[in-house]
């Protein structure tokens, strides 16, 4: 595909969504769900214009899936502004961690007693399937950093943080099919891409996006400089605690979303910062600003909307490009025998089961466990992690038969979830308004 062909594709399908946006809103599907139908018409499976095979072009799929990822992670760290000693905090660690563990053995378990995996093979399927999707999941995300909502913050905040915590479980897959050096007794796998990766991830990603926010905020306030360019405030932080992070050997999507999450805490107690040293401090919200001076929280403020609005942007190109690709690449989904009930029991078994018994004892509602249950939706992250095996040395015949199923998972779940997220989340507004 020349480029001026993709640059007809691209500018045609970007526009007629512009343009029929306020229609698509009121029809009962997701845009995820357009994306992979243009996709596949594109594809081989329709007029041949977009052929991409999942094998032999895995490297650039790699990169793409990274980059979609990386700015969806980003944006969710913006929009999760509740202090991290709220207790709504507990949902999404428990999702991210406890439950989506288990839903690694589980997928682990049926992958080997249905699809007849060996061991490694399913502990890499189980990595690859078990992060949900922070972008196709825009539809039960907070609206805001202030949202307590324990749905949508826990659905959220796990889709955030699983996509970086699922890396450990990819390493040991690899590992255990002799990809991965995991050391004597699975030492170096605990030491290193458990706890080392993980920890220091999240520390790096977390310092970064303060100190930048705050030095920003601070130039702002006080000397009136660093003003603008916010786009490049948001895509030099997501790659400088990317690159950081990377390079010592942590996970870049943790950094990423801790970067997000601190940079949206970057903000100080109403008060205005004088260059004159005989002024005196104007109370906050006063009127008119004193010449040269800005209250600090106002300029943290004006720096979040902008970094979230141009990041969200970016998000919505990001999931246009890698659905599409999704949708073309289903012509190479020639899915094992017995596929079909491993989905379904991926569907209507593994999460449920898996959120309920991560879930036990939580303060939640019983529509509120229902709907994490239903809505666990695969997606970006899933594909990153596929393309990353595939150039980490996975066999040809075992990487072709977990394409497929990854690829099959995927799209099943985009339409799957893309046909029953509005109708469910009406249902759940009106049965929960009432109660409030």
């Amino acid at each position: 595909m020349t480029f001026a062909a993709w640059s007809l594709v691209v500018g045609l399908m970007l526009i007629t969504l512009v343009l029929s946006g306020t229609f698509l809103k009121r029809l009962p599907l997701s845009t995820a769900m357009l994306y992979l139908a243009a996709g596949v018409i594109l594809g081989p499976a329709g007029w041949s214009v977009l052929a991409v095979s999942p094998l032999d072009h895995a490297d650039i799929l790699e990169r793409m899936a990274e980059v979609a990822v990386l700015i969806s992670l980003f944006s969710v760290g913006l929009k999760l502004g509740l202090p991290l000693s709220n207790p709504h905090w507990l949902l999404p660690l428990r999702l991210a961690f406890l439950s989506m563990t288990l839903t690694v053995g589980f997928i682990a378990t049926i992958g080997m007693m249905v699809l007849d995996l060996p061991l490694g093979p399913a502990v890499l399927l189980g990595a690859i399937l078990a992060p949900t999707d922070p972008v196709l999941a825009s539809a039960v995300q907070v609206k805001s950093s202030g949202d307590r909502d324990r749905l949508r913050f826990s659905l959220t905040g796990e889709g955030g943080l699983n996509d970086g915590a699922a890396f450990p479980f990819v390493m040991l897959g690899l590992g255990l099919m002799g990809l991965h050096d995991l050391g004597h007794l699975g030492w170096r796998w605990w030491a290193v891409d458990v706890l080392w990766a993980t920890a220091g991830g999240l520390l790096i990603g977390g310092a970064l996006g303060a100190l930048v926010g705050a030095l920003v905020v601070y130039l702002r306030a006080s000397h009136q400089e660093s003003i603008g360019l916010d786009e490049f405030l948001a895509l030099g932080l997501i790659a400088l605690a990317y690159g950081i992070a990377a390079i010592v050997g942590t996970y870049g999507f943790l950094a990423v979303l801790a970067a997000g999450m601190a940079l949206q805490r970057v903000k100080e107690r109403s008060r205005f910062v004088s260059h004159s040293t005989t002024a005196p401090v104007t109370p906050a919200f006063s009127q008119p600003y004193p010449p040269g001076d800005l209250p600090i929280d106002e300029s943290s403020a004006d720096m979040n909307r902008a970094v979230r609005g141009f990041n969200e942007q970016m998000e919505h190109v990001a999931e246009l490009f890698i659905v599409m690709v999704v949708g073309a690449m289903l012509t190479f989904a020639a899915l094992p025998a017995n596929a079909g009930t491993f989905l379904a029991l991926l569907l209507l078994v593994v999460r449920p089961a898996s959120v309920w018994l991560g879930l036990i004892g939580a303060p939640i509602s019983r529509d509120q466990r229902l709907m994490i249950a239903w809505f666990g939706i695969r997606g970006i992250g899933s594909v990153y992690y596929l393309m990353y095996a595939i150039n980490h040395g996975l066999p040809a015949d075992l990487a072709a038969q977990i394409t497929a199923i990854t690829l099959a998972a995927v799209t099943l779940s985009i339409v799957v979830h893309g046909i029953s997220v509005r109708p469910i989340m009406r249902l759940y507004w009106e049965r929960k308004l009432p109660q409030e």
